[in-house]
């Protein structure tokens, strides 16, 4: 029998940022910190707090990718250097 970790690492996720949450991000890109074991639900919400305002607006229309693989569940926990990619929804024709 394996023991857990008593203290896990914490886990660096690169978010990307396109079109509209560019905008109300104010950047391209930025590494975020997130306990390990955290789940895109934990990243989106870590997101809120870093960027409050008009980008909680665009985390309740977007879809998201990890590491360029549509998230189908949110529960999905990130590793370390995970790339997260926020995707609002796009107008076409």
């Amino acid at each position: 029998m394996t023991s857990p970790s008593l203290s896990a690492s914490p886990v660096t996720v690169v978010v990307r940022y396109f079109a509209s949450a560019r905008a109300a991000a104010g950047t391209e890109e930025e590494k975020v910190e997130l306990a390990a074991g955290a789940t895109v639900t934990d990243a989106v919400q870590a997101l809120r707090e870093l960027h409050p305002g008009q980008l909680s607006r665009v985390l309740d229309a977007a879809s998201f990718l990890v590491n360029e693989v549509a998230v189908r569940d949110r529960g999905r926990a990130l590793g370390d250097g995970s790339h997260l990619d926020v995707l609002p929804p796009f107008a076409g024709g």
